[in-house]
């Protein structure tokens, strides 16, 4: 009789922590999808950021002149050299948030300027080893710049962000602000006329540290901005081929500008 109760003790032991095991197995399978708790995978919102935010930013731009065609009575110039100047900017935005993607709509206020220099086509008939003169212009634009950008954040968490970001740019220029002087033309009275709309495809990269951001952005021009260059002469000489002097000079460049901003949300 013994043996027979040690055996059943023995076999109890063994049967009820399965028995158990199985009866907590069984609960935990039927327990609703619903109340099982799933970490959280969406990126952390800093405390500041809400669906829309406000804010403001002002920096330095540095613009780049790309000519297309540039002749001065008929003659064609060939190489021209970029001389960067620094210029600023201030800007108004709204950003629009979802997730990680936001649309931010701006408008600021620009002045861009650059210095391009470049060797005068020697007269006709002139002998070889007559030494070349230079002239330059120098343009100080006044804009007022309407860009609406796409922009994801590659890295969002917390108080800390990296975006990349890209749109157009509506681009009205200031005519009666704009400054352009051409120095060594031997021409009296030389204006440029720009087209006062254009439009500028901008690419760039934001860091956000809390309310913070720098903001470096590359402005591409999609065509000519320069309408016409007018000027008195009296004494211009045929163009090549033809009977009538060429009183134009022709001038068709684009422009590009690279900036840096420091911004504030609200």
């Amino acid at each position: 009789m013994k043996g027979w109760k040690l055996f059943f003790v023995w076999s109890m032991g063994l049967f009820l922590p399965a028995s158990v095991w199985a009866e907590t197995s069984m609960r935990t399978d039927t327990i609703p999808a619903s109340i099982i708790e799933i970490p959280e995978t969406t990126p952390k919102q800093p405390p500041h950021e809400h669906i829309v935010n406000f804010g403001v930013k002002g920096g330095f731009t540095a613009s780049l002149f790309l000519v297309s065609d540039f002749s001065i009575n008929g003659q064609e110039i060939k190489e021209v050299q970029n001389n960067y100047k620094i210029g600023y900017f201030a800007s108004v935005f709204m950003r629009i948030n979802f997730e990680r993607h936001f649309i931010q709509p701006e408008i600021s206020y620009s002045v861009n300027r650059c210095n391009i220099l470049f060797d005068k086509p020697q007269a006709e008939g002139a002998p070889e080893d007559t030494p070349l003169e230079q002239a330059s212009i120098t343009s100080s634009i006044h804009s007022i710049d309407i860009p609406v950008i796409y922009g994801y954040n590659i890295i969002k968490d917390g108080p800390y962000s990296l975006a990349v970001f890209g749109g157009p740019k509506i681009r009205y220029i200031w005519d009666r602000k704009n400054d352009i002087t051409f120095e060594n033309f031997n021409l009296d009275n030389m204006k440029e006329e720009l087209y006062p709309f254009n439009l500028n495809l901008t690419l760039g990269v934001a860091i956000t540290i809390s309310r913070v951001f720098f903001d470096f952005r590359y402005d591409i021009g999609l065509h000519n901005i320069s309408k016409k260059i007018t000027y008195t002469s009296p004494e211009l000489t045929p163009s090549p081929g033809e009977e009538i002097p060429d009183n134009e000079i022709r001038f068709h460049r684009r422009d590009n500008v690279l900036s840096f901003s420091l911004g504030m949300f609200f």
